[in-house]
């Protein structure tokens, strides 16, 4: 999955979190993009089996969406820990968890992962 398709599937996440789904003008407006734009990664992301979306209206995850958002937002929060861990200021250790959560080897996230653990 590509990194676009990836933050497409976060923010639907966070967007359904609450009532278990959410709109294209809702989701445009968070990721500051066209409504063409997110209708484009919806079509992906249903063929993917990730999502459900009513013909204009509510888009739903299925099981399968849910369970890769929540892996993808788990590994930002952990990076976004481990940036602030080393000083990096909130605001930028969102970014930047933002983009290395689409880059990181498995392996680096669990040394990450360990690393964290035994430091608490």
């Amino acid at each position: 999955m590509t990194q676009s398709l990836e933050n497409y599937l976060e923010v639907i996440y966070l967007l359904t979190v609450g009532n278990g789904f959410t709109r294209v003008k809702e989701i445009a407006e968070r990721m500051t993009v066209s409504r063409p734009s997110v209708v484009h990664a919806l079509k992906e992301l249903q063929y993917r089996g990730l999502i459900h979306q009513e013909r204009y209206g509510y888009v739903h995850m299925t099981e399968e969406g849910l369970n890769t958002a929540s892996s993808i937002l788990n590994k930002h929060n952990l990076l976004k820990e481990f940036l602030v861990f080393l000083g990096v200021s909130e605001s930028v250790a969102e970014q930047d968890a933002c983009k290395m959560e689409h880059l990181l080897s498995k392996e680096s996230l669990r040394a990450i992962e360990t690393f964290l653990r035994e430091r608490k």
